[in-house]
């Protein structure tokens, strides 16, 4: 093999033509910002000649023993010859990545092709001083995936028996390694295509690495205020003041260079005077002093900062072209950042008591944690949250969310023991895709609880990092996910006091008692429009009864085994104080311990009053309290929100279904053969779209395309009477009076006619002639992609009527059969299929078995841009497609695909 070797196949396979490559051309995806196991970033990306020095440096600082191991021997020194070999890769059959933590070296992995086949042989090395980090799973996925790009299948590697760290690296991966040991050398092979096992311990690698980064930014042991300031008028005062109001169980150092104090405690000029460890540093100086600032807190080895200041993104071109740079520079440093613009971060742990806002209090110990991006907001939200007795666990308001997400909220809230509840004011999405896992997975658990606003706009800050997600996108994510949405911050509270402090329900039956008549048939109208069931008429005690007699209805409602809920309407009388019957209620609830929900309408207080409250270990409401509402109309409403997210919780999560039959290796062959070369969108021909649709078991309706009456008699009788014969021009066939459509035509004169009739019609000669389908329900199975959130298949009945009312149903590719079969029976108009009305039933099980392999196709082929089928003829006999159109282009980018890595900073134009 030549040293410095630039040349590599054009193919994936053997024989292939070699070719120059430009060392310094490597592929832009594969770099990537990624989180280790501790919560630090690295940078990984392609290996150029430029970093021979920082290799020698990298490599001096291996200790004997690591490069033993690595190289099977001393190896001292890298040779001239080795380094320009190890620096000079093709990106293509050599492939090496450098992780990066400032400007050092702290990992290198590489792969090299064997000879000409599908084989490459894998090695990997970690400074010593950064091992134990899981960099070497990380390069593993990475290199893996960049060999996947290049053709390859297979890894092989040779590692020393005594090795056990890098043995365990391959071991722990998810793939199938065969192993063979010759004179204390493991000989392990794997193929690199991503397993069910693979996948699964990579998100489970990510998921603990991305909560590990937010617990280190939750539970500082210490803090510096860069920017602590004496004026009581700047953000840097009112920052330092709150942390040292809510008696920070850690240590505080006030950064100012111009006072030798700040507010009693002794100031430092510059963050690299501090003499113990920072690990979260608050940034409060103006925007363009932050660039300054940062570079001491690099040298610094700050673990994360939350920036406060504005005057970035918001500001125009020039602050995102700064917000980019400071983010990237942190990351590069293995910092994680919360803002620009933040309101900051909190944690109401006792052994922690952060409050690193602007906000004034630290809230009440509860159990919800709650992400919101604008910080405006952040304070309004606080303050509503104490007024209503919900008491937070945590809290982070990410401001222009340039870093630290909601996803990266949703990670660590999945294992945190002290949040039961999760809250989020959304304004934009950064990775749709991965949002939608993460809260699949999450609500299974923990209730989530969304405002998404920015329905038509979002804010300039929140623009750059941001994917466009239209409303059927965000409403089907929402809803697979069991994420319970609201329409604002009211509903959010609402909805957050009942999942706080009551249990979940049963089923939907709801019991009434109250006082007032005409106050529990309004409660009454609202849980039957909620889509709930009444128990049993709601219940009048009448006026003029007393406490006692208020808990005895109230007990005889719960002790009925129809009810899964109550509602408590009252109107508290002028003879007698409402606080004795609010006692009352609550008591009797505490002595039956039934675990059913119980939300009222008391004292016209929002929130928890006292007089409901059951205190908590440190005296805040807490589990057992009962909210109270303004009035029984949101009351019923809240309840009915954790009534929906119950049954969601409920129904079986289902299992991804690869439907039998399935050719995805053809499918793929017509899928390159079609776009090779092709730069745009392809409308598919009649006969690709068969063809592909075919490999997927999904067949069309035998029809063919004749351009002559006689034509159209000879297909009519090699396919078989009757038949259907319909216009070429689609909007001819999909007029409401189906001008360009004639059906059941059975006998030769009935094809002659039609055929003059559609020539007429179209003004032109083809027309397509097709076997009838049987009789049923016309119904349309569509797939668009969504270049943020993915892909989506709908379903709904054809029609002029269903697409102008919008009655369609989404849902997100993967889909399980669960997602199936509730996909087919959503749509209003559904009942149609059922045998409304005493029809025969459609058969159901072939809808949903054909909607999982319009799934498999979209999954497999990120090529297809759109697809409908439609009509698809639902009948007892089974599910037939009578039309198809197929539009293939460039695959649009998948965020949350390939490799774990962050989402990507987002260059300047």
């Amino acid at each position: 093999m030549s040293t410095g070797d630039t040349t590599t196949s054009t193919g994936d396979d053997t024989g292939a033509k070699h070719v120059p490559r430009d060392p310094y051309d490597y592929p832009r995806q594969w770099e990537a910002d990624v989180v280790l196991s501790d919560g630090g970033t690295v940078h990984l990306r392609p290996i150029v000649p430029s970093d021979a020095d920082r290799l020698v440096a990298f490599h001096g600082r291996l200790s004997e023993r690591t490069r033993y191991l690595r190289y099977f021997g001393a190896y001292p020194r890298i040779p001239q010859r080795d380094l320009e070999r190890f620096t000079t890769v093709d990106h293509h059959d050599r492939v090496a990545f450098i992780a990066l933590l400032g400007d050092d070296i702290v990992a290198v992995g590489r792969y090299e092709r064997l000879g000409d086949g599908p084989s490459a042989e894998v090695a990997f090395v970690v400074d010593d001083a950064h091992q134990g980090r899981g960099l070497g799973s990380i390069l593993l996925e990475h290199l893996a995936a960049a060999a996947s790009e290049c053709g390859l299948r297979r890894f092989v590697a040779e590692v020393l028996a005594e090795n056990s760290p890098m043995v365990r690296v391959f071991r722990d991966a998810g793939y199938q390694v065969s192993r063979a040991m010759e004179e204390g050398v493991l000989h392990l092979e794997f193929d690199i295509d991503p397993t069910e096992e693979s996948l699964a311990v990579a998100r489970a690698r990510e998921q603990a690495a991305e909560a590990r980064s937010v617990h280190n930014l939750l539970h500082p042991r210490s803090v510096a205020v860069i920017g602590a300031s004496t004026d009581p008028t700047k953000i840097g005062y009112v920052v330092f003041s709150n942390l040292l109001a809510a008696d920070f169980a850690g240590t505080v150092y006030p950064v100012n260079p111009e006072h030798r104090s700040v507010r009693g405690v002794r100031a430092y000029k510059s963050v690299l005077e501090i003499p113990d460890p920072v690990d979260l540093a608050v940034v409060a100086v103006p925007a363009d002093q932050v660039e300054a600032v940062l570079d001491g807190a690099l040298v610094k080895g700050v673990k994360t900062l939350v920036i406060v200041t504005a005057g970035f993104a918001e500001a125009g071109p020039h602050g995102l072209h700064a917000e980019l740079r400071l983010v990237g520079e942190a990351r590069a440093h293995g910092m994680r950042v919360v803002g620009p613009n933040a309101l900051g971060v909190l944690n109401t742990d006792s052994s922690v008591r952060l409050n690193a806002t602007l906000a004034p209090r630290l809230p009440a110990r509860g159990r919800a944690g709650f992400f919101c991006q604008s910080g405006a907001l952040g304070t309004a939200i606080l303050a509503d949250a104490e007024s209503r007795g919900l008491g937070l666990s945590t809290f982070v308001s990410a401001g222009n969310r340039a870093d630290v997400s909601g996803n990266d909220l949703l990670q660590y809230w999945e294992t945190d023991p002290d949040t039961d509840l999760v809250l989020l004011y959304l304004e934009s999405f950064g990775n749709p895709r991965k949002f939608a896992r993460l809260a699949r997975r999450l609500g299974r658990t923990k209730p989530i609880v969304a405002v998404k606003s920015g329905r038509h706009a979002v804010r300039p800050q929140l623009a750059a990092n941001s994917a466009e997600v239209d409303e059927s996108s965000v409403q089907a994510l929402f809803e697979q996910a069991g994420v319970v949405r609201v329409e604002n911050l009211a509903q959010l509270f609402d909805t957050a006091l009942v999942f706080a402090h009551q249990p979940l329900p049963a089923g939907p039956r709801v019991g009434i008692v109250g006082n007032s008549s005409a106050i529990g048939l309004l409660a009454a109208d609202t849980a039957r429009a909620q889509g709930l069931r009444l128990a049993f008429d709601p219940v009048d005690i009448g006026a003029q009864a007393g406490p006692e007699e208020f808990a005895s209805a109230v007990r005889e409602a719960l002790n009925s085994p129809d009810t899964d809920a109550l509602v408590a309407v009252f109107v508290p009388p002028v003879a007698t104080p409402g606080s004795a019957y609010a006692r009352a209620l609550r008591e009797a609830v505490q002595e039956l311990n039934l675990h059913k929900p119980i939300v009222s309408t008391f004292l016209a207080v929002e929130g928890i009053p006292a007089e409901l409250a059951v205190a908590g270990p440190d005296g805040a409401p807490g589990k057992g309290s009962i909210p109270s509402f303004s009035s029984p109309e949101r009351a019923v409403a809240a309840l009915a929100r954790v009534v929906r997210y119950a049954a969601w919780r409920q129904r079986p999560q289902g299992h991804l279904i690869r439907p039998a039959g399935v050719h995805a290796e053809a499918a793929q062959d017509i899928v390159r053969e079609i776009l090779d070369g092709q730069d745009s969108n392809v409308v598919l021909e009649d006969a690709d779209v068969v063809r592909l649709l075919g490999c997927y078991g999904i067949d069309v309706v035998p029809f063919k395309v004749i351009s002559s009456a006689d034509a159209a008699v000879a297909a009519a009788e090699e396919l078989g009477y009757p038949v259907a014969m319909k216009a070429v021009d689609e909007r001819l066939r999909g007029r409401p009076d189906l001008a360009g459509v004639r059906l059941d035509l059975a006998s030769e004169d009935a094809v002659r006619r039609a055929y003059r009739d559609l020539r007429d019609v179209s003004h032109e000669d083809d027309v397509y002639v097709q076997k009838m389908a049987p009789k049923g329900i016309s119904c349309f199975i569509g797939l668009q992609d969504d270049p943020s959130f993915g892909s989506l298949v709908s379903f709904g009945l054809s029609g002029l009527v269903s697409t102008l009312l919008g009655d369609r149903a989404y849902r997100a590719v993967p889909l399980t059969d669960v997602d199936a079969a509730t996909l087919v029976r959503e749509p209003k108009s559904a009942p149609l299929l059922t045998g409304y009305r005493g029809d025969e039933p459609a058969d159901l099980a072939a809808l949903q078995d054909m909607v999982l392999r319009v799934a498999a196709l979209a999954e497999d082929n990120p090529e297809v841009r759109s697809l409908s089928l439609d009509p698809v003829m639902a009948s007892p006999a089974g599910a037939f497609v009578a039309n198809a159109r197929v539009v293939l282009g460039p695959p649009p980018a998948r965020p949350d695909t390939g490799p774990r890595r962050l989402r990507p900073i987002n260059a300047v134009d």
